[in-house]
């Protein structure tokens, strides 16, 4: 294979943001662990969220094949240099490994993963230029941290569950926020405004987690990282908003994404006191970064 060749491959699959999903099966193992206890099950889980996640990533460019032949001819798929036949197999190829891996980890494990692809084809197929797309992104999230998570004893039930929400309550806000790339005029804004408080209001409902959580870490390290973490985050949303051209609002979900790993380790910190552990998350995020130098996250 060509080195271009490589490259539109890893294009179709958006490669710096699989490290993004990585961080969230380090979370949900960690909140119902705080260890690793079973380091077979974590390596799966870490194989299926790939898999789904990188698929999902791969079914998104084959149903919008055609929108892309328009607006976005340099996509692997309508420039010819990933072949239809291809993306799909190669689509079908990660979602089943990715199934497979969880089933390995146990029946809940199966579960949550088959929950994520119904999410992934609810959104890739049925739900992206609908009002609910963004929440059948946010889904995907929520059901990732649930995948790590996955093989508590109770799985529905625990901080998990509302740490979960709360990322997908950004993830929906993140999705909200890319349509104003779309749009032009007050509706563009509109949709960068809420966007940027739905964004903020997941973070907040992590901060009120750690407020409200006893017997876990000390929240004060924990609530400065988040504060950097908005801030930065903020002043992205903040400059594309008042100048809302597509570099800057492109710049402003790429800093979102790449945050969720920084994200995750204030989580992780917080939840095991263990340094080594949050530095291992946040670490995460060197590689997303080199990578989306050539690849783009969106």
């Amino acid at each position: 294979m060509t080195r271009s060749k490589l490259l539109a491959y890893l294009q179709i699959v958006r490669l710096p943001a699989l490290f993004t999903a990585m961080a969230d099966i380090f979370l949900g193992y960690l909140i119902v662990h705080r260890s690793f206890t079973s380091v077979l099950d974590f390596v799966l889980l870490l194989l299926a969220s790939g898999g789904l996640y990188l698929s999902g990533m791969v079914f998104n460019d084959v149903f919008d094949r055609r929108i892309d032949a328009q607006e976005r001819p340099g996509r692997p798929i309508p420039s010819g240099r990933v072949p239809l036949t291809n993306a799909i197999g190669l689509g079908g190829l990660l979602m089943a490994g990715g199934v497979g891996a969880a089933s390995v980890v146990g029946p809940s494990s199966l579960t949550v993963a088959l929950m994520i692809v119904a999410a992934i084809f609810a959104y890739d197929w049925l739900l992206k230029a609908t009002p609910l797309g963004p929440i059948a992104m946010g889904s995907c999230r929520s059901l990732n941290v649930i995948l790590g998570a996955s093989t508590a004893p109770s799985l529905w039930s625990g901080h998990h569950i509302g740490i979960a929400l709360a990322l997908g309550v950004y993830i929906v806000g993140v999705t909200w926020f890319a349509r104003s790339e779309a749009n032009a005029g007050r509706r563009s804004k509109f949709q960068a405004i809420t966007g940027m408080l739905l964004v903020n209001t997941g973070v907040m409902l992590l901060i009120s987690f750690v407020l409200s959580t006893k017997n876990l870490g000390n929240p004060l390290s924990v609530l400065m990282l988040f504060a950097v973490i908005l801030l930065v985050i903020n002043r992205r949303l903040a400059v594309a908003i008042f100048d809302p051209v597509g570099p800057k609002i492109g710049l402003a979900i790429k800093t979102m994404l790449l945050s969720l790993p920084l994200i995750d380790a204030a989580l992780v910190l917080f939840i095991t006191q263990r340094v080594e552990y949050s530095l291992a998350v946040a670490a995460l995020i060197i590689p997303a970064l080199l990578l989306a130098r050539r690849i783009a996250v969106t």
